[in-house]
């Protein structure tokens, strides 16, 4: 894949806005694993920026989840973050989710809502209740039209479904320790609204609309890569929604981008500073490492790999 470093913009470099500013970006303790289960998802977001959808075949294997769980053996997270594509998609889910549930304190699940549907989801659901999973789901707006344009026709209906399943069993309930989060991402080349002004919009009508109710919900921008890049491209946009981030630089969101204090690794077992990154293809170190190849984890102070990407993560509230 190209990555970002090595494609033209009229934007200035992430990188030399940075050193203009006097400002860089460096690990600090590491708190939180990140494991990508695989490419293959039940829906073809347009803003997905590592192009996940049903035609993909990359999968996280069993033997690599076995080297997964041995890695989070070696070294103890605060945080085991489980993503993919669809991760309820992978037929080891349950056998990483088991592993993992005893080796962090907190244990996070991101789902579309869509997938964690059918015969697997009693059983999942079921786990996800016993061992107090967090479950972070994607839920861009409260406007059909606008997710459905977005994830796809019929989504909108079948992710409110699962949202009140998940209240039925406690997520999102007052006391239950079973918390449901929110994900929302704006619909297309502009910015998230804040957070704070958006959270409260979305617990109102969620609840007085359809009955749902959540946690927390988190508001981020859409990375330049993967379809939501190529899309901007067909669109003419792309160097329009890069200068955009650019401008919304906010510096005091250095501190807690995730990549300061996260590892991610891949659906094959080679490892990133984070998710965008390993859609970017820019490894861990700039040298591809496996998991089962890692004797230290990186350290406070230690260089993280950036390109001009890592605006939409450091553009207004940013991606923490």
């Amino acid at each position: 894949m190209t990555t970002m470093d090595n494609m033209t913009t009229d934007t200035e470099p992430f990188s030399l806005s940075l050193e203009r500013r006097g400002l860089s970006l460096k690990r600090a303790k590491l708190m939180t694993l990140q494991v990508n289960t695989g490419l293959l998802c039940n829906l073809a977001c347009r803003h997905c920026h590592l192009e996940a959808g049903p035609a993909r075949k990359e999968m996280m294997s069993a033997a690599t989840v076995q080297q997964v769980l041995a890695f989070a053996r070696r070294f103890p997270f605060t945080v085991i973050d489980v993503t993919g594509g669809a991760p309820e998609m992978n037929p080891h889910i349950l056998d990483l989710l088991g592993g993992l549930a005893e080796l962090t304190p907190r244990l996070l699940l991101r789902s579309n809502l869509v997938a964690m549907s059918g015969a697997l989801r009693e059983k999942l659901v079921e786990f996800c209740c016993a061992a107090k999973v967090v479950i972070i789901a994607s839920f861009p707006a409260l406007n059909e039209a606008q997710a459905e344009a977005q994830r796809g026709k019929g989504v909108f209906s079948k992710s409110l479904e699962v949202l009140r399943y998940l209240n039925g069993q406690g997520y999102g309930q007052v006391d239950s320790g079973l918390e449901l989060d929110l994900v929302s991402n704006p619909a297309g080349a502009f910015m998230p609204a804040n957070q704070e002004a958006q959270a409260h919009r979305f617990h109102e009508l969620l609840h007085s609309k359809w009955g749902v109710i959540f946690n927390n919900l988190y508001s981020f921008a859409n990375a330049p890569l993967g379809r939501f890049e190529r899309w901007l491209r067909q669109q003419g946009n792309y160097q329009g929604y890069l200068a955009k981030l650019a401008q919304n630089f906010n510096a005091t969101s250095l501190d807690g981008v995730m990549c300061r204090r996260l590892i991610s690794v891949a659906w094959d077992g080679y490892l990133y500073d984070c998710d965008f990154n390993q859609a970017a293809g820019l490894p861990l170190g700039r040298v591809p490492t496996h998991i089962s190849k890692l004797d230290i984890l990186p350290g406070p102070g230690d260089a993280i790999a950036i390109a001009d990407h890592c605006y939409a993560c450091t553009a207004g509230g940013g991606f923490t």
